[in-house]
């Protein structure tokens, strides 16, 4: 048997159907004449769903690529090497947009006149959506690693974080506002890991844990001889942070000297080192933070007016966590979770009434109080629940005037359930009791999150 196809043109058909990409011939108006088995394959239409067709059967509101093939053929001079490596979307059977590269040839009678064509395509759908679903899982690992510890899906939070957003995009002064254990270093890290400056040096620095005689030259370094005890030349904060962002918290602490300085670095891009005359120049994103008034520091003399201006050019305020309740069981669970791996103990939740002390009270130290009250929990917890004796005693003992205010009003009569509701409730207690009362494995099973479905534990007085 003779196998060289060119020799034998017979058997060119079953290597045709044998190639995993698709072959087609079109005749001179765009019509279908011959449709492979890898083409069918590929579409998930048959040959003689095609043949006699025009090629345009093919697009789809978003898949214009056939419609190219039939543009060349009307040309008044298609071009002789036809279409070579063009990606472009065509619509299967089924619906679905295909990404493929194809490649197609003109063919042309013996006095010149155009044939048809005739045409390959490959199918690169499974690698066009792998390449998107990186490149998403890299954004989502970029903005999970600047967010991780802001957790929150309040409306508040969802200022914040557009506000983060935007300051990111923006090489602007920020200055981020808010009680203290709001989250205002998070803050700042977040604008840094979003920015053009995230692959180089974030620096953080409290300046009131900095005695105000050495604040200076740990900002602005020193050279050697600057004073005594200063054996050899240091760098300081600014030239550390050099095409990086650098983090001033507490400024409303620094005095006006060190104001000064800072705001001439800020104006001439340019430091001097503590015993140096010579100016260095630096290239610093600064972003500052206070839980202090500066406005009010501004009118009692204490801040100066001039530096207030130009550190307070784009304010992030982040609000007490007293003023977005709704976000306590997500960063409950984002903290248990943390500390269980952390900590290697099988601990998965919180009973309920340790939940609802939770949501009532007042938090004046903010998430940072909270994350201290699942740590403190972390110490005493048996098992795989906290209990509310695992609290700390001010949260498990305090009434907050959020508490007191509640239990002035009658509790309002519960209304009752819907026949979907019903169905839900009694879905989730069937989870529960398959699963020995382990809400993990219950949310598992129901194919929601723990603190959906610890809100609807509580929301259908489900007990256990």
């Amino acid at each position: 048997m003779e196998l060289d196809f060119r020799k034998d043109p017979t058997i060119l058909s079953t290597v045709v159907d044998t190639m995993a990409d698709g072959v087609f011939t079109v005749d001179a108006q765009g019509r279908f004449v011959a449709w492979s088995a890898g083409a069918e394959r590929i579409t998930g239409y048959a040959a003689a769903d095609v043949i006699g067709k025009p090629c345009e059967l093919l697009e789809g509101p978003n898949c214009k690529g056939f419609g190219k093939l039939a543009e060349m053929l009307a040309a008044p001079s298609p071009p002789a090497q036809g279409i070579c490596n063009q990606e472009c979307k065509l619509a299967a059977r089924d619906g679905r947009e295909l990404y493929i590269l194809g490649n197609v040839r003109v063919l042309t009678e013996k006095d010149g006149r155009i044939a048809g064509a005739v045409g390959t395509f490959t199918d690169l759908t499974s690698f066009i959506l792998a390449n998107q679903k990186i490149a998403i899982l890299e954004e989502q690992a970029r903005s999970r690693f600047a967010f991780e510890q802001l957790v929150g899906k309040s409306e508040a939070m969802k200022q914040v974080f557009h506000r983060i957003r935007l300051a990111a995009d923006s090489d602007v002064t920020v200055f981020v506002s808010g009680e203290s254990g709001t989250g205002k270093e998070l803050a700042a890290r977040a604008i840094h890991a979003q920015s053009p400056r995230r692959d180089e040096p974030f620096i953080a620095v409290n300046c009131s844990a900095i005695p105000e005689t050495l604040l200076e030259s740990e900002l602005f370094g020193h050279v050697k001889g600057a004073f005594t005890g200063a054996v050899r030349d240091k760098i300081g904060m600014f030239q550390a942070a050099d095409k990086g962002t650098l983090f001033l918290d507490e400024i409303g602490d620094v005095s006006p000297m060190i104001q000064l300085k800072m705001l001439r670095v800020i104006q001439e891009r340019e430091i001097r080192r503590v015993g140096d005359d010579r100016p260095l120049p630096v290239d610093v994103r600064l972003i500052t933070a206070t839980n202090r008034n500066l406005k009010k520091l501004v009118q009692s003399g204490e801040f100066r007016e001039d530096f207030y201006y130009r550190i307070h050019v784009f304010e992030i305020p982040l609000p007490p966590l007293r003023e977005r309740r709704d976000d306590i069981p997500l960063l409950v669970d984002h903290f248990i979770r943390e500390m269980a791996a952390a900590q290697n103990k099988p601990v998965t939740g919180i009973a309920r009434d340790a939940m609802q002390r939770m949501m009532d009270h007042d938090w004046p130290g903010n998430v940072r109080e909270l994350r201290n009250a699942i740590e403190h929990a972390f110490v005493t917890v048996a098992g795989e629940m906290i209990s509310l004796l695992d609290l700390p005693p001010e949260v498990r003992t305090a009434q907050s005037p959020h508490t007191g205010r509640q239990a002035a009003a009658a509790p309002p009569e519960p209304r009752p359930l819907t026949p979907q509701q019903e169905q839900e409730r009694q879905r989730i207690i069937e989870a529960l009791a398959e699963t020995g009362g382990n809400r993990t494995e219950a949310a598992r099973l129901l194919q929601t999150s723990r603190v959906t479905l610890w809100k609807k534990i509580r929301k259908y007085a489900i007990e256990g």
